[in-house]
């Protein structure tokens, strides 16, 4: 058993499951802020990339202070989206196994009210929840967080428009004297103002790993398109990588659709993920995708956060993204967990300035991407027709009487001979 976690001020109990899950080494921002969060009183802000083990950071020192002697709500965990609440909940589940005495809910958007209020009667010392819902079971007077000591804000810079109105709400019904955990992977404006307006003036800040996001072994390509071209070369692209996991990010719900059909209809294994689709429908995409029974997942930026998924080895920016916070979070889903990965932005001619721009703010560096000559891109849409062919299935509303009449006019040739004249007729046509 590692000591490592103990000398950060971790119990035996939590230290032994977290062996039994193979955690042995804490991350930088875990050593950073676990002795902090166990031993002070000051507010804190953690700033540390996606994928650099902060649920644990607070998780485990929250677990450690619970007074398993009071049946109420100890503890507040906000996040921006039901999948990364999720995977908060499940993370604190399984470092808890032997601390059965501490009741954890969650309490995310998406799925039935019904259940939490009625779960939110019971003993519970620690919460998950999305902004939106907590809300809404403070206004039905379902829950009560008026002794809950700690608040904590994670991937707040996500939540800043979800947090606008409700941050208000949300701070009046905890006691004065709490302590707020807030971290972030940026740091823009909108939350340097909410630490003044919601921290208290004390507050500690410990940074880890921000180095850049071009120090974690992620390699950032872009390719200059024309709009007609544009999908062509991303499939070129996606079948260069066929069998390879990735994320392909869009601005708009309506882009992910038309991307994800027009995939669809290429026969490529993909999956398409935002907001407006119903929560049962994006469980199941993230579970084919977590599982691999799909390898492409074309998204939106909200709908990506808490995807924990190790084995993502591309992210194409099929648009550029608007501000450059957004590019760090799409390119931090890759090179996760010290693997490599690439970060491959498609762009039009006019947005070539604007590489620059990117490289100057995040101090990365973009390598060309050598996009295939008119003939590769050519021959891949033939070969994914191909495939196409392969996987349609035959119709059995034909009658035979008129399917006999076309195997007549083909039945002299052999396999070959058939699939020269029909692949000839392809290229004729295109």
């Amino acid at each position: 058993m590692s000591k490592q976690f103990l000398e950060l001020g971790i119990n035996k109990s939590i230290q032994r499951r977290l062996s039994e899950l193979d955690i042995n080494v804490p991350t930088n921002i875990q050593k950073k802020a676990i002795p902090i969060l166990l031993n002070q009183k000051e507010d804190f802000v953690g700033l540390a990339k996606t994928g650099t083990g902060k649920t644990a950071a607070f998780g485990l020192p929250l677990l450690q202070l619970v007074d398993t002697d009071n049946p109420e709500i100890q503890a507040v965990i906000v996040a921006p989206t039901r999948e990364l609440g999720q995977q908060i909940y499940s993370n604190l589940i399984s470092f808890a196994s032997f601390l059965p005495d501490i009741s954890i809910v969650s309490i995310c958007g998406g799925t039935p009210i019904k259940p939490q209020i009625e779960r939110l009667t019971k003993a519970t010392h620690i919460v998950i929840a999305t902004p939106g819902r907590l809300i809404d079971l403070i206004n039905r007077n379902a829950i009560s967080i008026k002794n809950a000591g700690y608040l904590v804000l994670d991937e707040a810079d996500e939540m800043v428009t979800s947090l606008k109105d409700g941050l208000d709400k949300i701070v009046k019904e905890l006691p004065k004297k709490r302590k707020t955990i807030l971290f972030t992977a940026t740091m823009p404006g909108a939350i340097k103002q909410l630490i003044q307006n919601y921290m208290s003036k004390h507050v500690i800040q410990v940074e880890s790993e921000m180095e850049t996001v071009g120090h974690q072994g992620i390699d950032h390509q872009y390719v200059v398109v024309e709009p007609i071209e544009k999908l062509d070369v991303l499939k070129y692209f996606l079948t260069s990588n066929e069998g390879k996991r990735g994320i392909i990010f869009c601005k708009t719900k309506a882009a992910v659709n038309k991307l994800a059909k027009n995939l669809a209809i290429h026969k490529f294994s993909s999956g398409a993920l935002h907001g407006s689709l119903s929560q049962p429908i994006r469980d199941r995409i993230m579970g084919q995708f977590r599982e691999g029974h799909i390898q492409i997942l074309v998204a939106t930026d909200l709908a990506a956060r808490g995807i924990d998924v190790k084995e993502i080895e591309y992210v194409v920016h099929y648009h550029l993204p608007d501000v450059y916070e957004t590019y760090v979070h799409r390119s931090g889903r890759t090179a996760r967990a010290g693997a490599k990965g690439l970060s491959l932005t498609i762009i039009q001619k006019e947005e070539e300035y604007e590489i620059g721009d990117f490289e100057h703010e995040l101090d990365i560096s973009f390598r060309k991407y050598n996009k295939a000559n008119p003939q590769s891109i050519e021959e891949n849409n033939t070969l994914l027709w191909a495939k196409k062919v392969f996987k349609t299935k035959p119709n059995r509303e034909i009658s035979s009487d008129f399917k006999e009449k076309v195997h007549t006019v083909f039945h002299h040739l052999t396999k070959e001979e058939l699939i020269d004249k029909i692949l000839a007729n392809y290229i004729e046509q295109h």
